[in-house]
């Protein structure tokens, strides 16, 4: 049987074992599902899992690895998929009960370019019905929880994927973000999260929130990430965007290097209230670029917040994702989805076009000011995990989830590539994110500039309590 620690380890670290025989894909997978068996249950990371299935994908891949033919560079990693992706063999449930329990016979973009290189399908994480907020509960199965203190939110809504990494129940994760998804789970959890630019990662069908959503990668390592983007990039003829990449974002890693970059700190972007201990921590990590020799200034971007435009085009989406439910069917849906939902059906044509125009300019914007800065540096949130089971803390001046992320959304409406690594640590021990910006199409800097800081600030060593508890 494999020893718990198995499944502490990265994707790059297991691949390496794998080529020595030294660990069998069979031995990494079992020790994943053991870890979810042990802590599933409390935190509810995952709702469906099928361990024939897993394990035979494990058992293909150990014989490739024995015949010395891998797929490709996660050939026989455990990878868990948040519940939102189609994927051949597995059902689709979106955290709804109106969805179907049978198994699909395709698979979208991101799960074909796993399944071409080889990846164990662990099990389905969850999320927020249609992954339409930033906390992660559903009708159907219930709230997902933060791994480091069981009692408080683990974001959304990819937060499954964000709850399952830390605790070893995986060591890559599958996220999609539409206002945040990847990055806010990645912020209260303590993982990395990437949001690419736009279209570097394909999407079919075309997300409900189309142009504000993407795929990314959710790691223990910026290395996983970066290993993850190099297979979440390939093309696929399907996706409208019909992205092209020929970069492998793992070895970009090699040369990673912040001296001299010019980068922008920005602590609240001008408007943003900010937790004390979450500014601090962020302060602290900014720093870390400057003693490397980076030119780091404290900067806000200069625009006002974008989120009455934001509301617009998400709720629109989440219109866009219910237009065939009808009444009946909606009785049995998250009421607050169905009010976002009723709320955006209800804005103009006129009232999206206005916003996509400040979409527009908003984006113009960032470009211009990445004409001066390399990258901009903020919080990834500008509060800690708060309770388990609500939208928003207590107390909160607003009753929806956006107006708590204005650290993220506004580089979903701008396309730009953001990660979210993690930084510090609340006197709590909650986990704290800082967010590396760049502009569009500079995922190799963003993702170098956190490779970075993950080496000289190193927090990997640190596993949530309920590991040894």
């Amino acid at each position: 049987m494999p020893t718990p620690e198995v499944a502490d380890m990265t994707a790059g670290e297991m691949t390496a074992l794998f080529a020595t025989r030294e660990l069998s894909p069979v031995e990494a997978t079992k020790a994943c599902l053991q870890r979810i068996e042990q802590h599933n249950s409390k935190v509810n990371a995952y709702n469906i899992m099928n361990e024939e299935l897993t394990l035979e994908a494990a058992k293909q891949s150990e014989q490739r690895w024995q015949l010395g033919t891998p797929l490709g560079p996660i050939d026989g990693v455990p990878v868990a998929v948040k519940d939102i992706f189609i994927t051949k063999g597995w059902p689709n449930r979106k955290g709804s009960t109106l969805t179907s329990p049978d198994p699909l016979k395709v698979d979208a973009p991101a799960i074909a370019a796993l399944r071409r290189n080889g990846f164990v399908p662990l099990g389905r994480t969850t999320t927020p019905e249609f992954g339409w907020k930033g906390v992660t509960d559903n009708p159907l199965d219930g709230v997902t929880s933060n791994p480091w203190d069981p009692t408080k939110v683990s974001g959304g809504s990819s937060g499954g994927s964000g709850a399952a990494v830390p605790l070893g129940m995986g060591p890559l994760a599958l996220g999609t973000d539409a206002g945040g998804s990847i990055r806010i789970p990645a912020g209260f959890c303590g993982v990395v999260g990437h949001k690419p630019t736009h279209g570097v990662c394909p999407m079919w069908p075309p997300s409900s929130f189309y142009p504000l959503a993407h795929v990314g990668p959710m790691t223990w390592t910026v290395a996983d990430a970066a290993l993850l983007m190099d297979v979440l990039a390939e093309p696929d003829a399907r996706d409208m965007t019909l992205p092209s990449c020929t970069v492998s974002f793992r070895d970009a890693l090699d040369v990673a290097n912040v001296m001299g970059m010019r980068i922008a700190y920005s602590p609240n972007l001008g408007y943003v209230d900010v937790d004390p201990e979450v500014e601090a921590a962020v302060n602290a990590a900014a720093s870390a670029f400057e003693e490397a020799g980076a030119i780091v200034e404290t900067c806000d971007p200069g625009f006002s917040d974008p989120l009455e435009a934001f509301d617009i085009l998400f709720y629109g989406g989440a219109a866009n994702a219910l237009r065939d439910i009808g009444p009946e069917d909606r009785a049995k849906m998250d009421p607050n989805l169905i009010k976002v939902a009723q709320w955006g059906s209800e804005r103009s044509l006129l009232d999206y076009m206005g916003a996509a125009n400040v979409r527009a300019e908003l984006t113009e914007k960032m470009s211009l000011f990445h004409q001066t800065w390399d990258l901009l540096l903020t919080p990834t949130l500008p509060i800690p995990a708060f309770d388990a089971g609500l939208e928003v803390p207590k107390g909160w001046h607003h009753e929806r989830w956006p107006t708590w992320t204005p650290f993220t959304y506004p580089f979903n409406m701008t396309g730009q590539p953001a990660v979210s690594v993690p930084c510090g640590f609340t006197k709590s021990g909650l986990p704290i994110g800082l967010q590396i910006i760049g502009p569009r199409h500079a995922d190799v800097s963003v993702l170098q500039a956190a490779h970075y800081y993950q080496q000289v600030r190193p927090l990997t060593s640190i596993r949530p309590k309920m590991l040894t508890d």
